[in-house]
């Protein structure tokens, strides 16, 4: 009787459990991006997400016992999301034949140590050059045309031109997309997708090849031209000039319409690319559509021109070209090694485009660029190149030690870059000593540190600040190697004070309170009666290059 009644409770409990799982559960939203304002924001699960990011080096995703000593320690890094790259070549080895082994081990090893990830798409082009492709892409050139230099001959570069190469390529890339969707849209580590890697071509300005010939010397399309016509007001500097230079031209071919020279060469292959990676991007999309960027090899000090750089690529100078070629691609991505990092992002972050940096570097000059990207433009992320090498050689990477302050902190960031009362400053030791920015209702200076004792000493090295205005006369700031003090902005009495100054953390959105600082601590200057005249007290903020703490400070203002 006993086993009668054990095996009815089992089929009725069966039942349900098979009952429930047929139930289909909500599924969480895609990642996608928002726009507030003048803010672009990545959401994942439904939350604002700051990428705290590391790109691995080219070839270690490729290698799961390569990568198996580097994820327990990039799990511990701070960093959130790993860059990783997908090789056309593995994923398609004998065409049509999908192995997804790749992309598989990596959903899987990211997931496993709490890490979101961010695929790479390595088709057709990587750093203006085919490398990846498989081998039956590579050895039938005649049904995957290469490039053909000014000179006449072939380069190793894949041409935007073959019509069989886009099929295949973006075939693949589509297949790997329904793939990921398959194996993690309830999971969604995948957040973004690159589509392919820093194109464009070197060693020539343009494509030579017949088919190159034959559209350069055809009228230029008529969806860029009405593109043209319609956003005249707001169109690049840099494509008005050559544009305004034929009289404004609404037709004709390319050198009809933008003249002659290396500058038409360059808009023409600008345009080629982005129609052929927004192919790719659409057929993808069809298949799980989350949000997909492309990044730029910038140019270089050295370069002379197009094809010295890959030239076609998502060059600051050519973003318009991409805007109107590819509206299924979401962000146009600078990689950033040159020292002008506060430049680029400028010229990355006009017409209100979102910028996300997917290659820059580490160490102390990395930290500073992080917190001024998200800071002074709103930036959606960051991430440093080679990162499984990096956070596993240096103990306690600048990098690292930022990525564990943003970790807790990353909500009030990101809840400051909605309603705009963030700002940050990059300081220079060769260049800029000291910057000035209004935020709230406060002027606030910061200076790279110097000795009270010795206040004429020159700073130890260059420096940055974050600054949040966190409520009337509260500010938020975290820095290295930086001083800040503060000076009224609005009517009223014209000192400005410290009220309180607190250091500490946040976890999870949460301020943790650490010491209140006063005193020596709070001291910049003591030659009181000089600052009295320029109506500071002396005190201030200070933050040391090694400072793992934030601090809070309450204003007050006197006579």
């Amino acid at each position: 009787m006993k086993t009668t009644k054990f095996l009815k409770t089992l089929v009725i409990l069966s039942a349900v459990i098979l009952t429930y799982s047929c139930i289909e559960q909500p599924d969480l939203p895609l990642p996608n991006l928002e726009k507030y304002g003048n803010v672009t924001r990545l959401i994942v699960d439904g939350n604002p997400f700051l990428v705290l990011g590391g790109e691995l080096g080219n070839s270690s995703s490729s290698s799961r016992e390569y990568m198996k000593e580097y994820w327990p320690k990039l799990q511990a890094s701070g960093m959130n999301t790993v860059l990783a790259v997908v090789e056309w070549a593995l994923v398609e080895p004998e065409e049509d034949k999908f192995d997804f082994t790749v992309v598989d081990n990596l959903i899987e090893d990211a997931r496993n140590h709490d890490l979101r990830l961010i695929l790479l798409w390595f088709g057709a082009w990587k750093n203006g050059q085919s490398h990846y492709m498989p081998e039956w892409v590579k050895k039938d050139y005649i049904r995957f045309p290469r490039v053909k230099a000014g000179n006449g001959k072939s380069l190793e570069i894949l041409s935007t031109f073959g019509k069989e190469t886009l099929k295949s390529d973006s075939e693949a890339f589509a297949a790997m997309m329904k793939h990921v969707r398959e194996t993690d849209s309830q999971h969604r580590t995948v957040i973004m997708i690159q589509v392919q890697n820093e194109v464009g071509i070197l060693g020539s300005p343009r494509d030579h090849n017949d088919l190159a010939n034959t559209a350069f010397s055809s009228p230029v399309p008529q969806e860029l031209m009405d593109y043209m016509v319609r956003n005249k007001e707001t169109l690049l500097p840099e494509l008005l000039e050559v544009w305004s230079a034929t009289g404004f031209k609404p037709s004709g071919t390319w050198e009809e319409v933008f003249g002659k020279g290396v500058k038409t060469d360059e808009f023409f292959m600008a345009w080629n690319y982005a129609c052929y990676l927004n192919e790719c991007a659409r057929a993808a999309k069809e298949k799980y559509p989350i949000p997909m960027f492309v990044n730029a090899w910038i140019v270089q000090p050295e370069d002379k021109g197009p094809g010295d750089y890959p030239s076609g690529g998502p060059q600051a100078h050519v973003l318009d070209f991409w805007r109107a070629g590819a509206p299924d691609i979401d962000l146009l991505c600078p990689d950033i090694y040159l020292p002008d990092f506060a430049g680029i992002c400028a010229m990355y972050t006009r017409n209100n485009n979102a910028l996300f940096i997917p290659e820059s570097r580490a160490g102390e000059q990395g930290a500073g660029q992080l917190f001024y990207a998200i800071g002074k433009y709103n930036a959606i992320g960051y991430s440093p190149f080679g990162i499984e090498r990096i956070f596993s050689a240096i103990e306690n990477e600048p990098v690292s030690r930022a990525y564990r302050i943003l970790s807790g902190f990353a909500p009030v960031v990101l809840e400051a870059q909605k309603n705009e009362t963030i700002t940050s400053v990059l300081l220079k030791q060769e260049q800029n000593s000291a910057e000035e920015v209004i935020l709230g209702d406060y002027k606030i200076l910061v200076e790279l540190s110097r000795n009270w004792r010795t206040p004429t000493a020159p700073g130890a090295g260059d420096g940055y600040a974050i600054l949040i205005n966190s409520g009337p006369d509260e500010y938020i700031i975290y820095g290295s190697n930086i001083q800040v003090s503060f000076s009224p902005n609005t009517p009223g009495p014209a000192i400005a004070a410290i009220a309180r100054l607190d250091e500490g953390k946040y976890e999870n959105g949460k301020w943790i309170q650490g010491r209140r600082l006063n005193g020596d601590d709070i001291m910049l200057y003591y030659n009181l009666a000089e600052k009295a005249l320029e109506n500071k007290t002396g005190t201030g903020l200070r933050f040391r290059g090694d400072n793992e703490n934030l601090q809070k400070v309450k204003l007050y203002r006197f006579e």
